[in-house]
């Protein structure tokens, strides 16, 4: 392959830097997504890599919704002390979290049988999800399975991290007066140690999201590996190559947050029309509506909910087209870089050529 230079440490492989990996992980986009095009293949395989690549990060953290959970004067039970909390609400937010906890499970482990599935598809560069999602199976679920005692042991660390600051958190919300403000004081002097914390624990958890996704992953799919084995293999090769694999875990953050962010700019405007276009619509019908009873009311609402629809295929037709191929991307950038390190790998990416008068073994 152009531009490859042997590896130095580890025998028999051929490495390509961060950096000249990226324009040979667009051509491999732009032949698997638009040679030929297709709209169907094109928007099935856009969501996948959509689904896996963008919302498939292991250690993905949201922020808790502000709506139900904080107090609000004049409204809800006020809670001054651990003796306030009854046990009925104990038992429904416990049964609640272990029903989210199932829910959030399902789901992440169909994410991961899709995302060897898509492995496949890079790998062999065919367009069908069906082969690699029945062919990986075992390993997706090893892999699964993995991911959630990562997950697990990392909670468990931010927990015992944040021991030490809980009972100064209790504190200034048990000192706070009913409807009054907590200290200022108190509160900055626990939130300022807790910034680099926080920063330290946020490089933690998306070095383990490369780790695991970008350089673990070949490994339990080609080679079957155990946990342990995978782990041997990625750490000899980043102790050959530390400074490579550092610039492409810098790139792999930031070409896609400037990728993100160009198609932010690219739908803000045409987004902001949509979106002012449907509240118009929305807003129109609701008004010609407003004092409709029986079958016109039904008919009102049903306006609304089609308008509504056809607003959210839009976006979502949007998102696909824009961000499929940037998600794609991503994940050809990962196998290349570590297919230049890995033969079983970059033999399949870019097979070797063949000896003159040679044909191939079946």
């Amino acid at each position: 392959m152009v531009g490859w230079v042997p590896l130095g440490k580890v025998t028999d492989m051929y490495s390509i830097s961060a950096a000249d990996a990226i324009s040979p992980a667009i051509e491999r986009t732009k032949a698997l997504l638009f040679r030929p095009f297709k709209w169907g293949t094109f928007l099935k395989l856009g969501l996948v890599a959509l689904i896996t690549e963008g919302l498939g990060s292991n250690f993905r953290s949201s922020s808790p919704s502000r709506g139900g959970g904080g107090y609000t004067p004049g409204r809800g039970p006020m809670i001054h002390s651990l003796g306030d909390i009854q046990p009925l609400w104990i038992a429904e937010g416990a049964a609640m979290l272990l029903l989210l906890l199932v829910i959030a499970a399902a789901i992440f482990y169909l994410v991961t049988r899709l995302r060897f599935a898509f492995f496949h598809c890079l790998v062999h560069n065919t367009r069908e999800i069906r082969p690699g999602w029945e062919l990986y199976k075992e390993q997706a679920s090893r892999f699964f399975w993995l991911n959630i005692a990562v997950g697990i042991c990392f909670l468990l660390l931010m927990g015992l991290i944040a021991i030490p600051f809980v009972a100064g958190f209790w504190r200034v919300f048990h000192e706070m007066q009913p409807g009054g403000a907590p200290n200022f004081g108190m509160l900055l002097g626990l939130i300022l140690p807790l910034l680099p914390i926080v920063f330290v624990l946020v490089v933690t958890g998306v070095a383990l999201d490369i780790i695991l996704r970008d350089w673990m992953l070949p490994h339990i799919a080609l080679e079957d590996a155990s946990a342990g084995e995978a782990w041997g293999s990625v750490w000899a090769r980043i102790k050959a190559e530390k400074g490579q694999f550092f610039a492409y875990a810098l790139l792999r953050l930031i070409l896609p947050a400037i990728a993100g962010i160009a198609v932010f700019l690219i739908l803000l405007i045409p987004g902001l029309v949509l979106a002012g276009t449907v509240a118009g619509v929305e807003l129109g019908i609701h008004s010609a509506f407003a004092n409709s009873t029986g079958s016109a009311s039904v008919a009102g609402v049903m306006l609304q909910v089609f308008f509504g629809l056809v607003a959210f295929g839009f976006a979502l037709l949007a998102s696909i087209c824009l961000g499929g191929p940037l998600s794609a991307g991503t994940r050809e950038y990962a196998l290349l870089f570590y297919g230049g390190r890995y033969p079983v790998l970059g033999d399949l990416l870019y097979p070797p050529a063949l000896p003159q008068g040679s044909t191939p073994a079946v």
